[in-house]
């Protein structure tokens, strides 16, 4: 698993107020919970851009007040105009403790229905996962080198992993191949000469 350290500033006050203050320096406000208490501090924007701005799923090592927790960014929130963050939850982990949480989907192979012609269209790029922090994956594979034109794959296609399950509905659509429509007109232009074909050799 890839982790972020992140350098946190414990706040002596909590609310409104002081989470405004905080934003109006600079920082971001926090909070961490998990650990039978909830600890509130600051991050600068820096310290939390690995984690935040990627399409990965990444572990974050706060440090704060003299203490390391290992945890997973739980919840974000952005300002709605400027997307600037506003305030980040953390889950502190716990081992033995379940947990849910989203890894990106990644792909793996070459289609054949690419090959042939057909373009790849990703219909889900992360999938919701059930699991504790010993068994934890940062994504989910699919192994799409089988997967042939006007086909479709599914979660229930993913490949289970030991002590993770996927919660998302098992019919929920991964990825398809879509037929082109060029082939496909060369398909209906086909077919009628195959038919003819087949009748006359009837006839004889």
């Amino acid at each position: 698993m890839v982790s972020v350290s992140i350098d946190g500033t414990l706040r002596s006050q909590t609310g409104t107020s002081s989470a405004k203050a905080a934003r109006d320096s600079g920082t971001i406000p926090c909070v961490l919970y998990g650990s039978g208490e909830n600890i509130h501090f600051t991050v600068t924007p820096d310290s939390i851009r690995d984690v935040v701005f990627t399409g990965e799923f990444k572990l974050a090592n706060v440090n704060v007040g003299g203490k390391t927790y290992r945890c997973i960014l739980k919840d974000i929130q952005f300002h709605p105009v400027t997307d600037t963050v506003n305030h980040i939850d953390f889950l502190h982990l716990v081992d033995g403790n379940t947990i849910k949480v989203n890894v990106p989907i990644r792909f793996e192979g070459t289609a054949p229905g690419v090959r042939a012609g057909g373009k790849l269209v990703q219909k889900l790029r992360s999938v919701k996962i059930k699991t504790t922090p010993e068994t934890m994956v940062n994504e989910m594979k699919v192994d799409i080198s089988k997967l042939k034109l006007g086909a479709s794959l599914r979660i229930r296609d993913i490949v289970t992993v030991a002590g993770v399950e996927i919660i998302n509905a098992q019919a929920l659509p991964i990825c398809t191949i879509p037929i082109p429509r060029g082939l496909k007109n060369e398909e209906e232009e086909t077919a009628p000469v195959v038919a003819e074909a087949g009748e006359a050799a009837a006839a004889e």
